[in-house]
């Protein structure tokens, strides 16, 4: 089976966009909602919340990406 991005429908706190990208790259959610939160920082908090709403709206549901 291939593995696909997608958004999580178990594991979300907003959208699913980290819960689904951490079971993509197989490490823990909280992980990587740790690290995208201390990224938002230094970032100016703009250019990482524009790529979390635009993966909101591009990645599908877990259910669509199995069809």
């Amino acid at each position: 089976m291939r593995k696909q991005l997608a958004r999580s429908r178990s594991d979300r706190k907003l959208a699913g966009v980290l819960g689904g990208m951490s079971r993509y790259v197989g490490i823990d959610a909280t992980i990587l909602r740790v690290i995208f939160i201390i990224l938002l920082i230094p970032t100016g908090f703009f250019p990482l919340a524009i790529v979390y709403g635009l993966l909101a709206f591009v990645l599908p549901n877990e259910e669509e990406a199995i069809k």
